[in-house]
């Protein structure tokens, strides 16, 4: 079974950082796609970065120049480094991976969530 664990959450004053991470754990044979997503009170949830296998990137345009996603191939884990966080940075931010699991064949993803990390920032 295949599970995606996030950490690194917590409470932060404006202009300050947090670290997320998003470890893949279980039975797995390829990760492909990795990113977040967040999702603020009464709003929809909304992409914020994602990162391919080689490590090209793409971000939402809200934090561009304050986030950057990097990752860890052999240890299936990626990492969110938020700067100079912002009030309306907060929300539950959620971990997505594609991910082929062992016992199928590349590439037949499937697309799993974390179970979401709250990360407030107070002004």
């Amino acid at each position: 079974q295949v599970q995606l664990v996030e950490s690194g959450g917590g409470l932060v004053q404006a202009g300050g950082s947090l670290r997320l991470s998003c470890a893949a754990s279980g039975f797995i044979f390829s990760v492909n796609d990795m990113g977040w997503y967040r999702q603020a009170p009464g709003k929809e949830r909304e992409l914020v970065g994602k990162i391919t296998y080689g490590g090209t990137t793409n971000y939402a345009d809200y934090v561009k120049g304050r986030f950057t996603l990097s990752r860890d191939n052999v240890k299936n884990t990626v990492y969110l480094q938020m700067n100079s966080l912002k009030p309306e940075d907060t929300a539950v931010y959620y971990c997505n991976a594609d991910i082929v699991p062992h016992g199928e064949r590349y590439p037949n993803f499937h697309n799993y969530w974390g179970q979401g990390a709250q990360v407030t920032v107070s002004s």
